[in-house]
């Protein structure tokens, strides 16, 4: 569904992605992991059209949208959440939803009701309770599942997800990963970007492992996780699953 094909990127001159190959499946939970500052989030903004590439092309479905704008990739079926968590504050948690569905059938033109499609998010992912509150009294963990929600009003065949678990406790996390697992056994196919190794771990499929821009690692979390280089560039000697370095703020 999503294919990353040799994607370099050079900012003066540091080289922040040297031929990266990527690739997500529908109906898989794809894993992209690495230490602080490894260039994931540079990816994401590669191919969400944020950044452009140096070098290499992105397809989404067997289209090459490399040249495309965001909202052109938007509407074709890209949706994504943000690392630094990016929602709409003064507007309570449905409307954030409603802003997105709206949006989604304004180009569509389709018979979808939004406010079903927003109601319908909110028991989903879990946010009833806070649907009318301001999203900007909510804690992170709680603005960061109105992101996700919002991303999935959207209607999209690919989402991306940087960092989601941030602020959540185990128990939210627990049930994000359900949730994730059940929006890929419908077909949805997922790119997450995640320190919380546990997570990784359990719900990804295949894991792709970025250190200095370079992709080091492609496997299953078993292999991944037994890599010698892999080890060593991020999981540290003597790693388990479920630890990880902290957060990065650049990716």
């Amino acid at each position: 569904m999503l294919k990353v094909e040799q994607v370099s990127v050079v900012f003066g001159g540091l080289l922040a992605l040297d031929r990266v190959d990527l690739d997500v499946e529908a109906g898989r939970i794809t894993g992209l992991i690495g230490p602080n500052g490894a260039g994931k989030t540079t990816l994401f903004n590669v191919v969400c059209g944020l950044q452009p590439t140096t070098t290499g092309r992105v397809w989404l479905d067997g289209v090459d949208i490399t040249r495309a704008k965001p909202h052109r990739r938007a509407r074709r079926g890209l949706a994504r959440t943000f690392q630094r968590l990016e929602v709409f504050g003064s507007l309570t948690v449905r409307e954030n939803l409603l802003v997105a569905a709206e949006i989604k059938q304004g180009w569509t033109r389709d018979s979808s009701d939004p406010r079903t499609v927003a109601e319908r998010l909110l028991e989903r992912v879990g946010l009833q309770d806070v649907a009318d509150r301001g999203v900007d009294t909510l804690p992170t963990g709680l603005a960061r599942l109105v992101e996700l929600a919002r991303a999935l009003a959207s209607g999209p065949r690919v989402l991306l997800l940087d960092e989601p678990s941030s602020g959540l406790s185990d128990g939210e996390t627990g049930s994000l990963g359900d949730l994730l697992v059940d929006l890929a056994a419908e077909g949805l196919g997922v790119l997450l970007v995640e320190h919380d190794m546990g997570l990784v771990m359990r719900v990804c499929e295949r894991i792709h492992v970025l250190d200095f821009g370079q992709v080091i690692a492609v496997g299953t979390p078993a292999e991944v996780r037994s890599d010698p280089d892999v080890q060593a560039a991020y999981l540290g000697a003597g790693a388990t699953a479920d630890r990880a370095p902290e957060p990065d703020v650049v990716g």
